[in-house]
């Protein structure tokens, strides 16, 4: 069997905005849909957009939301499906940690809401299965929502799972409120393997792993099946996100799973925007670098919901 490479890209919400208001002639007249479809074309490159519902007022207030995408460009979105996803984030950038003391109905609206559109814009076949929450974890409640709007699988968070100590200074950005409200049984915190010092010690939900457990199976195909949910479980990331790898260790960094059977790599929307604070022009390049490299390894891409079936 070939080796697997998945790929997605988080936080998407602009270019809808920036279709919708521009009107161009394809949707591949974007600059980063362009960059999407021209790795797709020379190196058979697919890719989930996990995407949020709304814009955020953090970047100023000018709302736009998936129930203002035109739905003009549905028959082009349909004909990239084999390639092209649309996968659901969260409503959208901030807060952090959105969906880990979520109740089953608010999590089941915003997902319809969600679904609704993206059926209506692009098609039903773009659509993804498989589900990486914003900030990852999500309470019991939401997966159960989650999988009766027809979710199969869930990403993780890995680590060794802790009570919480109360202190509110152990955890960033004002984490611990996030924690705090509305509380289920099952959120605590845990240490995690990060680039971003800041975010080692973190909050889990639901959806984690411990560290023994995700090695097992980090590198395979293998996904995990939870019977209480009856959603699989399986650490979408074991490669590198791309927007927190300089360009120059891309290869090195990649290399630690390139033997193995399954590769994951990711990168965030905000990174390709020249007017973002953090934008970094070499986005490109990053891109068609880790592509060079998984077809140098013989890899084949893939989406993660694809895995059940194997």
């Amino acid at each position: 069997m070939s080796k697997k490479a998945y790929f997605y890209i988080d936080d998407v919400i602009w270019p809808y905005r920036d279709i919708t208001r521009e009107k161009p002639a394809s949707i591949f007249d974007h600059h980063l849909l362009k960059m999407l479809k021209e790795a797709h074309d020379r190196y058979g490159f697919k890719v989930v957009l996990n995407s949020f519902y709304r814009t955020d007022y953090f970047y100023g207030d000018d709302e736009f939301t998936l129930a203002d995408m035109t739905d003009a460009y549905k028959e082009e979105w349909e004909a990239a499906s084999d390639w092209l996803k649309i996968g659901f984030h969260a409503k959208q950038e901030f807060p952090d940690y959105p969906h880990v003391n979520a109740d089953y109905e608010d999590m089941k609206n915003l997902y319809e809401r969600f679904k609704k559109e993206v059926i209506r814009f692009a098609g039903e076949k773009v659509l993804s299965t498989a589900c990486n929450p914003h900030w990852l974890p999500i309470s019991k409640e939401g997966i159960c929502a989650l999988r009766d709007c027809g979710i199969k699988m869930v990403s993780v968070s890995t680590g060794d799972r802790q009570e919480y100590n109360g202190d509110e200074s152990s955890l960033p950005y004002g984490h611990a409120f996030r924690l705090l409200n509305n509380r289920k049984p099952e959120t605590m915190v845990f240490g995690r393997n990060s680039r971003n010092e800041a975010i080692k010690y973190s909050i889990c939900g639901y959806n984690h792993m411990s560290e023994e457990e995700t090695k097992k199976i980090r590198f395979t195909k293998d996904v995990v099946f939870d019977e209480e949910t009856g959603i699989y479980f399986k650490k979408f990331w074991n490669g590198v996100c791309l927007n927190l790898t300089p360009l120059e260790e891309i290869e090195a960094d990649m290399a630690k799973s390139l033997e193995h059977d399954y590769s994951f790599s990711a990168t965030h929307e905000q990174y390709a925007y020249p007017d973002y604070f953090a934008y970094q022009p070499e986005t490109r390049d990053k891109l068609f670098k880790m592509c060079e490299i998984y077809e140098k390894n013989g890899y084949e891409y893939i989406f993660i919901e694809d895995l059940i079936e194997e």
